[in-house]
């Protein structure tokens, strides 16, 4: 038997036992290539070439650009969520949170600037693209929960808007604010908008 078939007249992979992560590849492929050339370059024969697998390979698992460029967002959330989750977990109890935040914002806008800018530009994109906004409205409120563990949900939601805001801002950004402009941000929506 051939790893070929014919169906009403089009030829169909048919996926083998002998690549059960080619999926999982194909996305992460589409993840490099969005990072290293941009979103404009994510096109199946491109991720495919990335993926090291067929171009029929992209099309059986991904039909669309917008299914790789879904897959991305997904990929990107979980991998930002998880980044989030670890860097809260690691925080002392008496940690003082709008400082500890204003150096996560500098952080992901230093060394982690370049998967900083793919999250925000995929995140941007989903304005335009609905198939995304399932995975960017996930991030928000997964991102909301996080921060709400150390205070409380209308205070996460807060934090949540205020560092995805920045985040979305700094990006396009030539020069990055202060330290202590940022922390100010961060302690103004601790406090509730008030002072």
């Amino acid at each position: 038997m051939t790893r070929e078939t014919v169906q009403a007249g089009a030829t169909r992979r048919i996926r083998g036992p002998g690549d059960p992560d080619r999926r999982q590849r194909i996305a992460e492929a589409a993840i490099a290539v969005a990072m290293q050339e941009g979103l404009d370059a994510v096109t199946h024969r491109r991720v495919a070439a990335e993926a090291g697998v067929p171009l029929g390979s992209t099309t059986y698992y991904f039909q669309t650009i917008d299914d790789l460029l879904s897959v991305a967002m997904e990929k990107a959330a979980q991998r930002s969520l998880g980044e989030v989750m670890r860097w809260e977990e690691g925080l002392p109890a008496d940690v003082d949170l709008a400082f500890a935040l204003a150096d996560y914002v500098l952080d992901s806008l230093g060394e982690g600037r370049a998967s900083t800018v793919l999250d925000y530009n995929l995140y941007a994109m989903a304005n335009l693209r609905p198939p995304l906004r399932k995975a960017a409205w996930e991030w928000d409120r997964g991102l909301m929960e996080i921060f709400s563990k150390r205070t409380d949900e209308i205070t996460g939601k807060m934090l949540s808007v205020t560092m995805c805001g920045l985040l979305l801002q700094l990006v396009i950004s030539e020069e990055l604010p202060q330290h202590e402009e940022i922390r100010l941000l961060f302690e103004r929506a601790l406090a509730g908008g008030r002072g």
